[in-house]
């Protein structure tokens, strides 16, 4: 290695054989918030849950990812997804048993599981 522009061509290299892509490069990212709060309320079996349901239908173009807190925490565990293109889906009070039915229909779909969002709540 002699520069920084050869270390990134090589990074790159590797993500692409290995399949990894860049977050901004994926079309969906579900947020789960795993602050405190969130852990208290059963948020990582719902990260866990999501990380396997991802995984097991194989969808390259999706990220799960962990962020702090959201600000809710009266609604946790509490994921947020977001899509290019539309307005942000808070879900709220999730568990590992609702994420099967997110991942169908609202990731793979495109149909927000209503029930399970803020709005629903209101």
């Amino acid at each position: 290695m002699k520069s920084l522009a050869e270390l990134q061509a090589l990074r790159d290299k590797m993500q692409a054989q290995m399949g990894i892509r860049r977050e901004e490069e994926l079309s969906t990212r579900i947020v789960v918030g795993m602050a405190t709060c969130g852990i208290a309320a059963g948020a990582r079996p719902v990260l866990a849950a999501f990380t396997d349901e991802i995984s097991k239908r194989r969808l390259t173009d999706v990220a799960v990812v962990q962020t702090g807190c959201v600000g809710i925490c009266q609604y946790e565990p509490v994921v947020e997804v977001y899509r290019p293109g539309e307005e942000k889906v808070t879900y709220v009070k999730m568990t590992a048993d609702k994420v099967a039915r997110v991942v169908a229909d609202h990731i793979v779909n495109g149909n927000v599981v209503t029930e399970f969002t803020i709005g629903a709540l209101k």
